[in-house]
């Protein structure tokens, strides 16, 4: 079996660093769980930090196309709702023709969605909700298309071990160790319902202790510190603007027209790539609410 597993620094790894340099991750985790016996899966990882939903689409994809997978994984997103360019259309498209494409050429394809990144970062309500509204239209956008090609998906935006601090490295935005292996064990498990996982699920058990307080912080002042800054660079200017919006809003109780004009902006996206105009059931329900992602946090979409 060929795995290729397509998107950013969730995929390509980080959070998850290996003795000696290098990372892991999920696919890692997942790739060795497929099948019974070691060297009968390949995994090809053309996944990059930093890579956006037309990173994937216009770089990454040719590379997956020429391995001839059997299985990939398409997760990505999250860094166009870091971006100060957002725009819904634009990722819905990049992730159309990602999946579509692996799909025509025979792939079954893994998908996710996300959690809020500002709640993930802590950050105060007129910072958080505009990254809200992004991440929730993005992960709209990935139900989607999960239904639409019958993707296998995990819904891990409010799965319950998303609130576990132990699950998420010191960034506060990429797993740790157990999160990688608990994703893994996600989509393994709905491989394994499927018939195509049969090897064993990927433990929970980690290979060393969690990384210490003192580990984190050299981290952060190392090589994280660099990571926020590029963002930050990008985003926090117009995130400043987006949250004294959301503070009149506030201020005046309007904070629904901000969520209604949202809706229509994906509502939108959603139409430039359907021949039929999407309907109230793709776009309007929250992901957290969606029947099919309720159970077990994990469904073969469609």
């Amino acid at each position: 079996m060929r795995f290729v597993a397509l998107g950013d620094s969730l995929t390509e790894g980080m959070g998850d660093p290996v003795p000696g340099g290098g990372r892991r991750g999920w696919a890692v985790h997942l790739a060795a769980g497929l099948a019974p016996l070691p060297g009968t899966v390949e995994l090809v990882n053309v996944s990059r930090s930093g890579a956006l939903s037309t990173d994937v689409a216009d770089g990454q994809l040719a590379a997956a196309r020429a391995a001839r997978p059997h299985l990939a994984s398409v997760v990505a997103g999250a860094n166009d709702t870091l971006r100060a360019a957002f725009d819904i259309r634009r990722v819905a498209e990049a992730l159309d023709t990602t999946i579509g494409a692996l799909r025509a050429d025979g792939a079954v394809v893994l998908t996710a969605c996300l959690p809020d990144p500002g709640r993930m970062l802590g950050l105060p309500p007129p910072l958080a909700r505009p990254l809200a509204r992004r991440m929730r239209a993005v992960n709209t956008v990935v139900h989607t298309l999960s239904r639409r090609y019958e993707a296998v998906h995990v819904h891990l935006a409010d799965h319950a071990w998303v609130a576990r601090r132990a699950a998420w490295s010191v960034d506060r935005l990429h797993p740790s160790e157990l999160g990688h292996r608990l994703l893994a064990r996600e989509f393994h498990a709905c491989l394994a319902a499927r018939g195509m996982a049969t090897g064993h699920p990927p433990a929970e058990a980690l290979d060393g202790p969690p990384p210490s307080l003192l580990s984190g912080t050299w981290w952060m002042a190392t090589r994280g510190t660099r990571w926020v800054a590029d963002r930050c660079t990008d985003l926090l200017p117009d995130l400043l603007r987006l949250a004294a919006v959301e503070c009149r809003h506030a201020v005046l109780g309007t904070g629904h027209l901000l969520d209604a004009r949202d809706r229509r902006e994906t509502r939108a996206a959603l139409a430039t790539i359907t021949r039929e105009r999407a309907t109230p059931h793709d776009t309007d329900q929250a992901d957290h609410t969606d029947p099919a992602v309720r159970t077990k946090g994990a469904t073969m979409a469609g």
